[in-house]
This record gives structure tokens, sequence and C-alpha cells, in this order.
């Protein structure tokens, strides 16, 4: 099983011609040129673009024509959700309709006092959270937990444009300091939210089945929610058509609670988010060892 290395790919360049674009000329003009900016990627892009083949044929068992051809189709709906962020963001939030499924179980967790764990994964777009929690709560409840090391000046470069993140942040550091930011968010009844389908190197792990195969998942999201008795939902927002985003909220019930029976439920709950939306899955590595 391979692990994440913690770093994405991208360019400042790739994302000032991206805001250039929108502001000057508008959306549409930006989804047009994404369509030969894609082409790019699938001949030049050579382990993602494996990575993304290995996903459909032989995770999702796609015919070998129908996985080369969805390849195209992923690199350009990451694309539509990248230009989305930026353009929700700049001020064209109006052009899109958000729909909130399963918001009710936020409602009921914030009342029990305790704070939440929210369990979500590189799917979709959670980087719309705060429009989300804008319309229904507080965004300011949300806490993303990070260990992604992308590029410094990409993300100096994306707050200048649309501005610093207005959901708080906490860092996975290695000296262990973001255990007491977590704990006081959690006393204060805040979410603390967590990407829980990558691992990285050197980190503690839980082996499990998803999508047919033995794969690694960080032990942590799951140890502090059952050692701690927090509650836990498994949380997506999801693209689809016609400028529409889809809130999906689905709470972790059991009879029995512990670290393996959480992650079990979250994989069964991101299974069914890859099978309907296999488009939105954005882990351009070797995520199941398929390339030996």
């Amino acid at each position: 099983m391979a692990s994440w290395k913690g770093q994405s790919r991208g360019t400042v360049l790739g994302f000032r011609i991206y805001v250039f674009l929108i502001k000057k000329f508008g959306l549409y003009t930006s989804y047009f040129v994404l369509l030969f900016v894609c082409f790019y990627f699938v001949f030049f892009a050579w382990n993602a673009t494996k990575s993304i083949y290995f996903l459909f044929r032989k995770r999702l068992e796609f015919s070998p024509v129908s996985a080369a051809l969805n390849i195209y189709k992923s690199y350009f709906t990451f694309g539509k959700i990248q230009l989305d962020r930026i353009a929700i963001a700049s001020g064209l939030k109006h052009k899109y309709s958000f729909e909130f499924d399963g918001i009710h179980h936020i409602e009921k967790l914030l009342k029990q006092g305790r704070g939440g764990i929210l369990l979500t994964a590189h799917i979709g777009n959670f980087n719309l959270a705060k429009h989300f929690f804008d319309e229904k709560h507080n965004h300011t409840i949300v806490n993303l937990m990070l260990t992604d090391r992308e590029h410094e000046e990409i993300k100096e470069y994306l707050n200048s444009v649309i501005g610093k993140s207005a959901i708080k942040l906490i860092t996975l550091k290695d000296d262990l300091s973001h255990i007491f930011e977590m704990n006081r968010a959690l006393q204060n009844n805040e979410l603390l939210v967590f990407a829980a389908d990558r691992y990285l190197e050197n980190s503690k792990t839980y082996t499990e089945a998803f999508m047919g195969l033995p794969q690694k998942f960080p032990q942590g999201p799951f140890k502090l929610a059952a050692r701690n008795e927090i509650p836990v939902l498994f949380v997506h927002i999801m693209r689809e058509k016609n400028f529409h985003y889809h809130f999906y909220a689905r709470p972790f019930m059991a009879l029995e609670v512990s670290p393996k029976i959480i992650l079990k439920a979250y994989l069964e709950n991101l299974e069914k988010m890859l099978k309907k939306y296999p488009h939105q899955w954005y882990n351009y590595y070797d995520y199941w060892n398929d390339f030996s």
C-alpha cells in the first residue's frame, strides 16, 4: 500500500492564468481553456494518468477502452472543481446552487455539546465547506485538520486572490502540539474535519479492505473518536450537473464502538461516494499499488 508524499501537483502560473481568465472573460471561457489543458495532463502527468486508469479499470471494473476514455473526464472534472472554488470565492456564488442533505445531523450533533468529528476524503470539493456552513451554521465552529504540504507559494497566491480561509486550520505537527488545539476545539463544541483516506509515511495506520484491496489508513481520527466517545459524521461535498453542489452528511451509528468499526463504516460510505461520483476521486498517485 502506497503512502502519500504530502505534496500536490500545480504551479502558481497555472492558477494565475485561471484567475485572470475568470475575472476578464468569465467562467465559461475558463472551462473552454480547460478542455485543452486536460489533454496536456493526460499525456504528460503520466503517474497521475496511470492512477486514474487503474481506478476505472481495476477498482471500478470498466472495460479497457472505457477506462482510458474516462481519464480525460476525470481531469476535466477536477479542473472544473478548482475553477469553481476560485469563482465562488471571487463573487460568482450566485451562479451555483447548493443542496443540504443531512444537515440536521450536524445540528443534532452540536446540541450534544461535545463537539464532533467530520470524516471526509480527497473526493469532491470540501474546499467549499465555508459556503455551506455560512448558510446553516457559523463556519468558525469548523476546524480543518491539515497534513497537506502543498507548495507554500500556491497557498499564498490563492489567499491573496480569494482571501484566507475563514474556516480554522489546525496543522498536524511532529511535536504533537496540535493535540492541545484539537482538545480546545472539542471543549468549545466545535467540529474537527479529517480527510482520512490518506496516510503519510511513518504514521501509525490500520489496514482495511477498500474497493476490493487492503489499504492503510491513519489511526489518529478513528482512535480520537472512539476513545473519547466523540460523535462522528461522514461528510462530502460533491459536484453535480448545472453548477450544483450536493452536501452529504451521514452519522456513524453502531451498537459497539471501536476505531476499526468506525473505519469500516467510513470506508463503506466512501465506497458509495466513489461509485456514484467516480470522476471526483483525486488521489492521483499509486493509491492501491497497482503500478507494480
